[in-house]
Parts: structure tokens; C-alpha cells; sequence
């Protein structure tokens, strides 16, 4: 009776897990209920798939500007997958246009963290722009933080979370049910390993979640901007930015956006001068 009332104990404890991981799932193929053009659309229509095709065979072609168009209709139409962000901006690439490409490959990379294309092709994007912004280094168990998160999306951190609860279950299960030490004690600590292994999955899935939904980062898309030190057309200049860079979206007061750069300098621009990602 005490086996069966353990085991009742962790599967009740299971179900909430299972709950909140679901709902991290849903959270991040629903991210952004203000900016609905990212997200994840997991059944796409044979129109959808016939328009992306033509779209593949005008990049193919060399007929960049047109695929890129072509991209942006199957977006509007509602359907948003990081392969679609990822040729939109090699499609952008191709044509010049440098900042479209940096804002479809950081979308791209918003839902698959962990591609290296698209990482790659970023940083080749990032390249071409003017301005040299050194990052400021973080704290280190931030970075690795940061890093642990983005390997998985939101919900295959949850699905790892649940496989790990659930290969937990099992290995406590025969922790209480053998009479071998040695079954006991490899039971108990592969249990201890698998618990712990699941909350810190679960907390990954669940900051991947919370950054999708909140994340404040723009790109310049303007050619030249200059950095005022107050929201008015005719205060003081900080310094000029240009387009291609990323920022950090602080604060807003009408039409403008208080910016900070990785560099940690910051000041206010226009709010045309820039594209949320």
C-alpha cells in the first residue's frame, strides 16, 4: 500500500508538470498576440505550399525581388515558419537589401534558436552593415543561461521536461519496489538526476516562453538616424546609428523610442526610423 500511495503521490505531482508544459507549448506557438505575423502555423495548405514553391523557384532563377515578394504574400496570408523568415531574408540578401535580411533572419531565428543556417547567414548579414557595436560582456552564468535556453525552442524544452518527469517516475518506481542495493541505489540516484534534469528543462521552455513573448529588440531600417538625447526633433545629437543595427526598445513617448545599443549607449529616435523583430 505505501508503493501504491508513493506512486499516486508522483503522478499527481506529474499532472500539474504536464499541465504548465503544455501551456508553455502553446505559449510559444502563440507568442506575440500583438505581432501575430510571428508565429508557428503547423498545418499549411496546399496553396500556402504551392506559392512557396513558385517562391523557391524565382530564388532559384535569380529573380530575388520577386521571391521575396512572393514570401511576403504567404506571410500575410497567416503562415509563419522559420524556413519561410529564413529564405524571405536569403531573399532579401540576394536583393541588397541588407536590413529586411537581418529582421527575417532574427525572426527566423526567434523560432528555431538552435538552426545554424539561419544563425550563419546572420552574421554574414550583420557583416555588411556600417556600424561596429562591441557588446558589453554579461555575467557569466547569464551567458550560460542564455545559451542553455536557446538550444531548444519553448516547446521541445517542455517535451524533454515531460520525458524527463516520466523516466523519473520509473527509475523512483523501482527504487521503492527492488530489494537490490545495487538496483537501489542506481534507481535512486538516476531518479535524482532525471528530476532535476526535467525542472531545469522546464525552466529553460518556460524563460524561452517569457523571452519570445516580451523580447523589446528592433533593427535600424532607416539609412542614417541620429540619437537624440531627449524625444524632440531639436534636442542635442548623442551619436548616429545606422541601418542593419540592432536595439534594444527601452520606452516609448509618442513617436518616439528610447533605444539602447549592446554597447550600452543609449538615447532616443524616431519610431519610423526602426522594425520591431
Amino acid at each position: 500500500m505505501a508503493i501504491i500511495k508513493y506512486i499516486l503521490i508522483m503522478v499527481l505531482a506529474f499532472l500539474p508538470l504536464t499541465v504548465c508544459s503544455l501551456m508553455a507549448i502553446e505559449g510559444y506557438e502563440n507568442y506575440n498576440e500583438e505581432n501575430p505575423e510571428i508565429r508557428i502555423e503547423q498545418n499549411v495548405p496546399d496553396d500556402a505550399q504551392e506559392l512557396f514553391s513558385i517562391a523557391n523557384d524565382l530564388y532559384i532563377n535569380g529573380e530575388f525581388e520577386k521571391a521575396a515578394d512572393t514570401y511576403e504574400k504567404i506571410i500575410l496570408s497567416g503562415y509563419h515558419l522559420p524556413e519561410l523568415y529564413y529564405n524571405l531574408g536569403n531573399a532579401y540578401y540576394r536583393s541588397n537589401k541588407i536590413p529586411h535580411a537581418i529582421l527575417n533572419y532574427e525572426r527566423a531565428i526567434l523560432l528555431a534558436p538552435a538552426d545554424e543556417d539561419i544563425k550563419f547567414n546572420l552574421e554574414l548579414a550583420r557583416m555588411q552593415t556600417r556600424d561596429r557595436i562591441e557588446e558589453l560582456p554579461g555575467f557569466f552564468i547569464s551567458n550560460w543561461w542564455k545559451s542553455g535556453r536557446d538550444i531548444l525552442s519553448a516547446g521541445q524544452w517542455a517535451i524533454a521536461s515531460v520525458a524527463a518527469f516520466i523516466s523519473f517516475l520509473i527509475f523512483f518506481s523501482a527504487f521503492l519496489i527492488s530489494f537490490s542495493v545495487i538496483v537501489k541505489k542506481f534507481s535512486f540516484w538516476s531518479a535524482t538526476f532525471l528530476f532535476f534534469l526535467s525542472v531545469l528543462s522546464f525552466s529553460f521552455g518556460l524563460d524561452r516562453v517569457n523571452y519570445m513573448k516580451n523580447h523589446d529588440t528592433a533593427i535600424v531600417f532607416a539609412p542614417v538616424v541620429p540619437v537624440k538625447s531627449s524625444p524632440d526633433i531639436n534636442s542635442a545629437d548623442l551619436f548616429i546609428i545606422h541601418e542593419g543595427t540592432r536595439v534594444t526598445v527601452e520606452d516609448s513617448i509618442s513617436e518616439w523610442r528610447a533605444v539602447r545599443l549592446s554597447d550600452g549607449n543609449k538615447g532616443w529616435v524616431r519610431k519610423d526610423a526602426i522594425e520591431m523583430i
